[in-house]
């Protein structure tokens, strides 16, 4: 038979057991640091992020059967034969590289390494666009050779003087002082490219309605991305209002920007927009002065003379046109 006096004094025992293992749990949950939802994310994603060394050719967008990247020492791209432009230049900026060298050689050449033929200089001549660059000259002035590059036909497309000059300038400059902030920063840009377009000159060279970039910060402590379409006009908005997510370029252009990355990754990338992540006022560069100014040298005039010539006077104006034909 049974001792009640023992059975009490294991149940009592038992019972003080369990009452110190609630004590110790409670104890150490009250203890343990408290990590917010923020927090969390951004430990996250340092952890995901991958080291660039360990991804070839971040910037280089997905390629169509048939494309083949087309490599300079400063920028890659892939040429379209139908549109005798590039489809996309890619290349990163580093903060050291804002810092220009080099004066722009204004001496526009055809691209051998083309191998079916570039536009011309003479598709420009009497057309009234500007041979507006894709990659400026000024985030390739930090050598003699991605200077001379930069001025490549393959790397113009036709842009209205307004356009070149005034607002696809400042995001050019504002691209310049991203790439000073965050230390580097992946570009992807080019034209609209669209069936039916208009053209100009013998090599039938089309003038897009639109323009873009694409930007990836793939720095820590945040990783950001984001999208520009801008219309081939000029414009003095803020450059913000033509801010949109990859995503919204992707739609516009059939490209597919940025596939190196993890895909939930890059998910979470090219959906966002997110303007306040970005600092949107021009910042110094290495040397010390402003952003880079030289795409905003003297041009000649694309007025036409009454004797079907173009005008021999330079200038500076945003249109492209002395103050004879129209200079603002």
């Amino acid at each position: 038979m049974s001792n009640p006096n023992r059975s009490r004094r294991i149940l009592i025992l038992i019972a003080l057991l369990c009452f110190v293992v609630v004590i110790v749990y409670a104890f150490q949950s009250s203890s343990a640091p408290v990590v917010s939802n923020t927090e969390s994310k951004q430990e996250e994603q340092k952890e995901e992020i991958i080291p660039t060394e360990n991804i070839t050719h971040l910037e280089y967008p997905a390629l169509l059967p048939n494309e083949k990247i087309i490599s300079h020492t400063g920028y890659a791209f892939v040429y379209s034969e139908e549109h005798e432009q590039a489809k996309w230049i890619a290349y990163e900026l580093t903060k050291e590289e804002t810092n220009s060298l080099f004066e722009r050689t204004d001496k526009f050449l055809v691209d051998t390494f083309v191998t079916t033929g570039t536009a011309e200089n003479s598709d420009y001549l009497k057309s009234g666009y500007d041979k507006g660059h894709l990659a400026p000259a000024a985030d390739m002035g930090w050598s003699a050779i991605t200077m001379k590059e930069s001025f490549y036909l393959s790397n113009m497309s036709p842009q209205l003087p307004g356009f070149n000059r005034g607002v696809w300038k400042r995001l050019e400059e504002l691209m310049r002082s991203w790439a000073i902030d965050n230390s580097a920063i992946y570009i992807v840009t080019g034209p609209v490219l669209t069936s039916g377009l208009p053209t100009i000159g013998g090599n039938r060279v089309s003038i897009p309605n639109s323009y873009y970039k694409v930007i990836l910060d793939y720095t820590q402590p945040e990783i950001k991305a984001m999208g520009f379409i801008l219309p081939n006009e000029s414009s003095s908005s803020a450059l913000t209002s033509f801010s949109v997510s990859i995503d919204e370029v992707e739609k516009a252009t059939g490209i597919d920007f940025f596939p190196a990355l993890p895909d939930d990754q890059e998910t979470t990338l090219e959906k966002e927009h997110c303007t306040s992540c970005w600092h949107w006022q021009n910042v110094k560069s290495q040397s010390g002065s402003s952003s880079p100014k030289r795409e905003g040298t003297s041009v000649q005039c694309s007025g036409i003379t009454k004797a079907g010539a173009q005008c021999k006077r330079m200038t500076l104006s945003e249109n492209g046109r002395c103050y004879q034909h129209g200079g603002e």
